[in-house]
């Protein structure tokens, strides 16, 4: 019990500081991942989580472009780094009904194949849930775990492990 009151209260915390967030950049990352988005989609921003008036799910520019969250070894716990990310695409599917995402949940190579599909779920669910705390409706997010199946980065290395640790958003009309 103390520990879902401990995971709650850190979701809310996350949460609260999503909505406190900037809306700057993120730089630093030099993984490709492919662009899954809706070419033309524009958004208007919700109230509290940052505003991206005429920013485009594929505007480069905007943090909606980014659409993988990377997590640290066993983990599904959402970093400070990418709690921006997703409040900025909780803020854009709550205020577009119309459009609907998959979080897919992925993991390294370490572990079984039973538990790397549990931790991927573990993550998807981590980035859903805080997607409905901040709006989203629970009919426009789905949710699936590849595990190891699906690597981003190819290795045996640290680099190769932190690019395979991620869920990534893919937007798709509801």
């Amino acid at each position: 019990m103390k520990f879902q009151l401990n995971r709650l209260l850190a979701l809310a915390l996350v949460a609260l500081l999503a909505g406190c967030s900037s809306t700057g950049s993120k730089t630093g990352d030099a993984a490709a991942v492919e662009d899954r988005s809706t070419d033309g989609v524009e958004t208007s921003g919700a109230a509290g989580a940052g505003s991206f008036a005429g920013a485009s799910l594929d505007d480069p520019n905007s943090p909606l472009a980014q659409r993988v969250i990377y997590f640290e070894y066993d983990s599904s716990e959402i970093s400070m780094g990418d709690q921006e990310t997703v409040a900025a695409h909780a803020s854009y599917l709550a205020s577009h009904p119309d459009q609907a995402v998959t979080l897919e949940g992925h993991t390294d190579e370490r572990g079984s194949r039973e538990y790397n599909i549990g931790l991927g779920d573990r993550r998807a669910q981590t980035v859903r849930r805080v997607f409905e705390l901040q709006g989203v409706s629970p009919q426009q997010i789905s949710t699936v775990s590849y595990g190891e199946e699906k690597p981003a980065a190819e290795g045996h290395s640290e680099a190769a492990w932190r690019l395979n640790r991620r869920v990534e958003i893919v937007y798709s009309a509801y």
